[in-house]
């Protein structure tokens, strides 16, 4: 009985952090912090600094003087951000969503044992993460072969498949959802689809939340395929829009046409404090997207399969 309760002791005793090293490491996920937020907190005082100030004695994480004028443009600049961020919205909800899809019906036969041809198709992903077709090749299928350009598509489709999602995928479905499950489905009678999607999927909500937060943010921060397929300005996303803002700034103040007609043009465009607030509007919903993802990391991996 000694013998037992000395040796819980000392594997306590091995696992433990000692105080110090447990103050080291609180101490560098502090500094972390406050590096990563630090920007966001410039940015946030930009936005709401007034633009004299600015420019007289510029940056400063504390307002100076204190004015909401820039958030009194971006609601007054007319339906040009309001569309651009409609746009956002739309493809990341919508291309998301499918963007899932495809990619756990990718993965989830390759994780199954039964499946005749997963040597094939494990190939094909590994062989694309290797080696790519190039810009011109890309570019000419889905302008020439789907004819999708300057439409809402173009935004959507591109990002559908990545296959190192779908090797994550595939190495949760075969780590969280056993062959015995997979056996007992077939013997009540359930198909396919309706393992996949009333099973497999619920027991997977740690992987669908992880993928799902990259293709979120893959669609929400792009502004790579607007600036290569999109001409008409109503299918700009705002991360596009606040890019061809700052370079028709950058160019209109290193260019050496005559000065009254480049002081015109940029004061037409919004001011260095606008520029934040539109930046600030942005970040908005993958802020609070977060939370809503970081609730279904928890429940995903307190929820099991097979118990005992």
């Amino acid at each position: 009985m000694d013998n037992s309760i000395s040796m819980k002791v000392k594997k306590k005793d091995i696992n433990a952090i000692s105080w110090g090293s447990n103050a080291v490491l609180n101490l560098m996920f502090v500094i972390y912090t406050i590096v990563c937020l630090g920007p966001l907190a410039l940015v946030i005082a930009i936005s709401f600094t007034d633009e004299t100030e600015i420019i007289i004695k510029g940056y400063s994480f504390i307002p100076r003087k204190f004015l909401v004028e820039a958030y009194d443009y971006i609601l007054k600049a007319g339906d040009s951000i309001w569309r651009a961020y409609g746009v956002s919205v739309f493809v990341t909800l919508v291309g998301t969503a499918i963007s899932l899809l495809v990619i756990c019906m990718y993965a989830y036969p390759l994780s199954r044992q039964s499946f005749k041809y997963k040597s094939f198709f494990s190939f094909l992903t590994y062989f694309t993460m290797i080696f790519g077709g190039g810009l011109v090749p890309w570019v000419m299928v889905y302008t020439q072969l789907f004819r999708i350009k300057d439409s809402i598509w173009i935004l959507i489709f591109p990002y559908l498949m990545n296959a190192w999602f779908v090797m994550i995928m595939r190495t949760f479905f075969k780590t969280t959802v056993h062959e015995s499950i997979i056996e007992s489905a077939r013997i009540d009678g359930a198909g396919e689809f309706r393992t996949f999607f009333v099973i497999v999927l619920p027991l997977c909500r740690a992987g669908l939340a992880t993928i799902g937060l990259f293709c979120t943010l893959n669609y929400w921060n792009d502004w790579w395929l607007p600036l290569v397929f999109v001409t008409d300005r109503k299918y700009f996303n705002i991360q596009y829009l606040m890019y061809q803002t700052l370079s028709s700034i950058q160019f209109l103040t290193s260019s050496s046409a005559s000065f009254s007609q480049s002081s015109k043009v940029l004061g037409e465009l919004p001011s260095e404090s606008a520029r934040m607030a539109i930046a600030v509007v942005s970040i908005g919903p993958i802020i609070f997207a977060y939370p809503f993802f970081q609730k279904y990391f928890v429940k995903g991996l307190t929820v099991g399969a097979v118990k005992g």
